[in-house]
């Protein structure tokens, strides 16, 4: 298994539509292109941490087809960012996180 970190820097004002697209995208992913899904966490204002899984570095590697609205949603994500950085792209070693039953 696969995890990549990534950092993301928001413009002030942008937060919200950064969240939307973020989850459109990310949603994209999990349900087409074999991503097991990310979680996106606030640090502050305007700092954003994303913590995706995906069964492989290749998998994650691949090119993706992304229809227009995902495109759409990924160049909105991009505007609305000072800074998108992929701060670690590790193997995933053991795993106990224990994630709650949905409601």
């Amino acid at each position: 298994m696969f995890a990549v970190i990534y950092r993301f820097r928001v413009r002030p004002g942008a937060e919200d539509a950064f969240i939307v697209a973020w989850g459109s995208v990310t949603d994209h992913l999990r349900e087409t292109a074999g991503s097991y899904g990310s979680c996106l966490h606030r640090q502050g204002a305007t700092e954003f941490v994303a913590y995706a899984r995906w069964p492989s570095r290749e998998a994650w590697a691949a090119e993706h087809a992304l229809p227009p609205e995902i495109h759409a949603a990924l160049a909105q994500m991009r505007a609305s960012c000072e800074r998108i950085e992929t701060a670690f792209e590790l193997e995933v070693v053991t795993d106990r996180l224990a994630l709650p039953n949905a409601p």
